[in-house]
């Protein structure tokens, strides 16, 4: 019987099989599309022909004999030629480039968005998220603000220098396909207490849509949105959040929190974003040099609230 089901199943994949291709280099072939699991470390290797059975998103579903399971997804890219058939390791190759040679370096932004997010509006709207399960320890962002964005601006200040099958990916949401974001370890494990999307990949796709285009490195780029997201939980902003939690609130209150923590006029470089009445996130339009959130709130462009009114979520689901 057993031999049976296997005949059906090699005929069935026979009868699926599209074509036989050969990779161009050694690449990862993974159980699911979602690239989050890879048994026995499985790879396709250049000069060795597979059979394609699928081509769906940019991956291509091959059979790898002697896997279990044998089935396995690879990036499409993989089997991509040059144009002299074969790829020039001495020279980068664009869809495989590691994150810190992404985007134009040429000159930093002067002005730019610090977008916050209150971890218990974002969890009560996303519970299925990774970082909004219980039990984790990223939960310590319960009753703080965490980090959503740097955003240079103008608001159009997107992917700069990004090759179009990484742009394709971060728009499909596959963020975890994305390159891996070169940074210290030091810094990356202050990145996951400011940032709990780290565990969706939210890094990753800020490093592709908006670092890129921020004239900076990714250590240097991402370890000011970890500076100025402190600065704001240090602050009276976030003390006024937590004992005030579960009620209403309005734009202006906050912005003379704002004006309190951080000098008189920042307040109206903030705007106040909101869902299903609550408070989701602070926006922060910044301007100029230096470190301190003062000064570039002091050099921001002022802004208009829509939200002018909202309720501050506690931890917890309701």
């Amino acid at each position: 019987m057993k031999k049976i089901i296997v005949a059906l199943l090699l005929f069935t994949l026979h009868s699926q099989a599209r074509y036989e291709a050969s990779p161009s280099r050694t690449c990862p072939a993974y159980n699911n599309m979602k690239h989050t699991r890879n048994s026995h470390d499985a790879t396709v290797d250049p000069g060795k022909k597979y059979t394609v059975l699928d081509d769906h998103k940019g991956q291509k579903l091959i059979l790898l004999k002697g896997e279990q399971p044998a089935q396995r997804w690879v990036d499409g890219a993989c089997f991509e030629k040059s144009d002299e058939g074969s790829v020039d390791r001495s020279k980068p190759n664009k869809t495989d480039m590691p994150s810190g040679t992404v985007g134009s370096i040429s000159g930093r932004a002067r002005e730019s968005l610090l977008a916050l997010s209150w971890h218990n509006a974002f969890c009560e709207l996303h519970r299925s998220r990774k970082e909004c399960r219980r039990g984790r320890h990223i939960y310590l962002a319960d009753n703080r603000f965490v980090l959503h964005g740097l955003w240079p601006q103008p608001r159009e200040s997107l992917y700069c220098d990004v090759p179009s099958r990484l742009k394709q990916l971060d728009r499909n949401r596959q963020w975890n396909r994305l390159p891996n974001v070169p940074l210290s370890e030091e810094t990356r494990q202050e990145l996951l207490r400011v940032m709990p999307g780290v565990a969706s990949g939210l890094h990753r796709h800020e490093w592709i849509k908006h670092g890129s285009c921020s004239g900076e490195e990714p250590e240097a780029y991402f370890k000011k949105a970890i500076d100025l997201t402190r600065q704001v939980n240090d602050s009276k902003v976030r003390y006024f959040f937590v004992a005030n939690t579960g009620r209403v609130v309005t734009i202006g209150q906050i912005r003379f929190k704002v004006d309190e923590s951080f000098g008189k006029g920042s307040g109206k470089r903030v705007e106040m974003r909101c869902r299903e009445g609550m408070i989701t996130e602070l926006w922060f339009h910044l301007g100029g040099e230096g470190d301190k959130l003062s000064t570039l709130l002091e050099g921001g462009k002022k802004s208009r609230s829509r939200c002018r009114k909202g309720r501050i979520d506690s931890a917890g689901f309701r």
